[in-house]
């Protein structure tokens, strides 16, 4: 039977539990406040159901819960930082809020993420970024789960790519995708449930197009050869420039052992909106485009046009209001 918690309440049982675990404020709070968040906004295959395993992997030594995170100072806006097999959220968080003190010198600043691990949603990120005035890209690498163009077999993850900016008189824009029609953790999700996938979205062992999630090896990039090709750009931006593991040598999440750190990468990009117009001037268009577009006539009597964000900002109204759904195997682990 599934139960309801406010965000805040949900937050702070959250985090008591992973410092119970062994973790350390900061990186309790990161992860709860990503966890929940997630859920609050309705992406619930990377909410707070992910909090058992990410426990499970602080127990058993996957994840540091006391990170000594180290900046290498390469080039002035331009750090690499070893996240010491933190939660991912730790890294994610720690990495804004340094990008933003370097982009408020420099104007922009890039953080490339190494010796990390999971970060769940990486709108969790950008959206902080976007609250404090800034615009953010933010990236992660996954373990091989998206089938190559042309081949039975995956090569690259589910690897997301990710934007956010702020807007006067509305929450951020924000755009939050995986190169494939849905992430790897939706088919665990429909496990869960026992239901089918709504579409044929994931393939078999032998390549073919699924709706079975007990039968799906892989997913079905995006636009044919143009999710994959994304899939790479970003396996470039979170491997090859931190020195990770890149695709298929990439421990997987959950099929490795989960006393072994899976050393992921992940890339934030943090910058200021008035190199060209005035800050008020940018929150002022975005939030002029975001309202014209929504103003267009939609080709159902039933939907209307829709900015990017504004599905989870509307979920979010509504679970502010009725709580955020919990699980009751969660629910008994957080609040029994």
């Amino acid at each position: 039977m599934t139960k309801y918690k406010s965000y805040k309440d949900l937050v702070e049982q959250i985090k008591r539990v992973l410092i119970e675990y062994g973790a350390n404020e900061f990186s309790a709070e990161s992860v709860a406040i990503g966890l929940s968040e997630t859920s609050l906004r309705g992406v619930d295959s990377h909410g707070i159901r992910l909090l058992p395993h990410y426990l499970n992997a602080l127990k058993n030594g996957r994840i540091n819960g006391k990170p000594n995170f180290q900046f290498k100072e390469t080039y002035p806006a331009f750090l690499g930082m070893d996240a010491d097999n933190a939660f991912g959220h730790a890294a994610g968080f720690k990495s804004i809020e340094v990008g933003m003190d370097l982009a408020s010198k420099y104007g922009i600043s890039a953080i490339s993420v190494f010796n990390s691990s999971h970060p769940g949603a990486m709108a969790s990120f950008a959206l902080k970024a976007a609250r404090n005035g800034y615009c953010c890209f933010s990236f992660t690498h996954a373990d091989s789960l998206v089938q190559s163009y042309t081949s039975t077999s995956s090569f690259f993850g589910t690897n997301p790519i990710c934007f956010a900016a702020p807007r006067k008189d509305e929450k951020p824009f924000c755009v939050d995708m995986a190169p494939t029609y849905i992430p790897w953790n939706k088919i665990l999700e429909c496990k869960e449930k026992g239901i089918d996938l709504e579409e044929p979205v994931a393939v078999d062992s032998f390549g073919h197009p699924t709706s079975d999630p007990n039968k799906a090896k892989g997913l079905i990039p995006i636009g044919k050869y143009k999710g994959y090709a994304l899939a790479a750009m970003v396996e470039v931006l979170c491997s090859t420039l931190s020195g990770m593991e890149f695709g298929p040598h990439i421990p997987s999440m959950y099929g490795s052992p989960i006393s072994k750190p899976r050393k992921l990468g992940q890339l934030y990009i943090v910058f200021k909106t008035d190199v060209n117009v005035e800050a008020t001037y940018f929150l002022e268009t975005l939030h002029i485009m975001s309202e014209e577009i929504r103003s267009q006539v939609s080709i159902s009597e039933n939907n209307t046009v829709q900015v990017p964000n504004d599905p989870q900002i509307k979920t979010e109204s509504e679970r502010l209001r009725s709580g955020i759904p919990i699980p009751s195997n969660l629910y008994n682990l957080l609040f029994n």
